[in-house]
């Protein structure tokens, strides 16, 4: 076997560690100073020209949601400052790895991506229809996406990249065990929950800060299809779950999910058993209950697909005061890199987009750049800080500070992890039936696979 070559950054420096980012101690917020993994998400955010190089292919609709439970205690967000609170949304279903063409009923995770435009600004819940995901450290995003894509010689999907890469990466068993699963393919985006999967945070006028996760739970049922089924459905109709969101929309029946959270105290996280800023987990409902925060409701479709499906633009970053990140490795990578991605695909106006502009008033000092299209704030001040009135910061919205600790270096992500107990236990939950859809499902999905490592065609 030939010797392999040396790993480098664009610029020919070796590379020395491929499978963690550069944080303050093991559990701790990534470091700016980590030029390799930011280059590699600017790199990858460029691969696509135009469609989006995940989650490409999607469809969305417009709503409403009303605060239905009480978390004014936990969070100092207007939105949540009383029941009967109201805001307008924007909701995009997407798939992760197939692109624009690619037939609705595969298997493979779907995005549930929401845009609440509160009066403090937009909110953007950027998930999942899981809990949880492959990965727990960002600088393997582009290694499992590439593997999950198609094959630089044929341009085909290959299971054995797949599942060369899960083999190698024990992380994902969980997130695999869900998507083998009978809820691998929904029966249509209206029948399946979504999750923020990340642990967020949100924070109170005390300064006091709780850790939570966000859980969107389908009002119209769970429904799935059979690989079988799935398979007829691409053949006979490609665009089944965007079709079936459109037709149910226009015909009155407004889809609707139940918005819960899981919370916290922040205290917590130093001794619960659990990594809680791990994507790969989940919290047990037993040690921290879900509690019902509000109803989401789809009530409108797009009048242009283009102009407000394709080009909606969602940021985890979007977080109006009371609402907060947490050290989640792989959350503090999407904060750079979705924004660094609309820059590029869209353009660096593309938070003035009808679809993406707040229902707020926007203060900036931002100017110019590509295609815009609002007056460019005529002839105010471009600079801050000035004497003439500008936009000035505003203290008071400062979130609490957050402690950390740890030398910063690059830290085993498999380390100390256990990644096998909560897949084990997810399949201890199933029925026989269910049991025997994700062995007969990774069966199917791994016939062609061979067993020595080459890489045939």
């Amino acid at each position: 076997m030939s010797k392999c070559p040396v790993m480098t950054t664009s610029a020919g420096v070796p590379v020395a560690d491929n499978e963690n980012s550069l944080s303050a101690g093991p559990r701790g917020p990534l470091l700016m100073e980590d030029y390799q993994l930011f280059e590699r998400m600017a790199h990858f955010n460029r691969e696509r020209v135009p469609e989006r190089v995940v989650h490409a292919k999607g469809a969305g609709a417009y709503g409403q949601f009303e605060v239905t439970g009480d978390i004014s205690r936990f969070t100092r967000a207007h939105l949540f400052s009383a029941i009967g609170n109201r805001c307008d949304l924007f909701l995009r279903f997407s798939h992760v790895a197939g692109e624009q063409g690619y037939a609705d009923t595969v298997r493979d995770p779907r995005g549930f991506a929401i845009k609440f435009y509160t009066e403090e600004g937009n909110w953007d819940l950027v998930g999942n229809n899981t809990p949880v995901f492959f990965i727990r450290d960002p600088l393997k995003f582009q290694d499992f996406i590439h593997s999950q894509k198609r094959r630089p010689d044929t341009g085909l999907r290959d299971n054995t990249m797949q599942w060369d890469w899960w083999s190698l990466s024990p992380e994902s068993l969980h997130q695999v065990t869900i998507l083998f699963s009978d809820r691998g393919i929904p029966a249509s985006y209206r029948n399946m929950n979504g999750y923020g999967s990340h642990t967020f945070s949100v924070w109170n006028d005390q300064g006091e800060r709780y850790w939570v996760k966000w859980h969107l739970k389908t009002m119209q049922g769970i429904k799935t299809l059979r690989a079988e089924d799935a398979a007829r459905i691409a053949g006979e109709d490609p665009d089944f779950h965007r079709r079936d969101l459109h037709a149910a929309i226009a015909r009155g029946e407004f889809p609707r999910w139940q918005v819960q959270i899981q919370i916290m105290p922040e205290k917590d996280a130093e001794t619960y058993g659990i990594h809680p800023f791990d994507l790969t987990k989940v919290w047990p409902h037993k040690d921290y209950p879900p509690q019902e925060v509000g109803i989401l409701t789809l009530n409108r479709n797009p009048e242009n697909f283009f102009a407000e499906v394709e080009q909606a633009a969602f940021e985890p970053g979007n977080l109006p005061p009371g609402l907060g990140v947490s050290p989640d490795k792989v959350l503090q990578a999407r904060l750079l890199s979705y924004a660094d991605t609309h820059r590029y695909r869209i353009g660096i106006n593309y938070a003035s987009l009808p679809v993406n502009q707040p229902h707020c008033p926007v203060h900036t000092y931002h100017r110019d750049g590509h295609m815009r299209f609002d007056g460019n704030s005529g002839g105010a001040v471009n600079y801050e800080p000035n004497s003439f009135s500008g936009p000035v910061q505003a203290p008071e919205y400062r979130a609490p500070p957050l402690k950390i600790s740890g030398d910063a270096d690059r830290y085993d992500h498999r380390q100390g992890n256990e990644d096998y107990q909560q897949a084990g236990d997810l399949f201890r939950l199933m029925n026989a039936d269910q049991k025997a859809q994700l062995i007969g499902n990774i069966v199917g999905a791994m016939r062609e696979v061979p067993k020595s490592p080459e890489f045939d065609s």
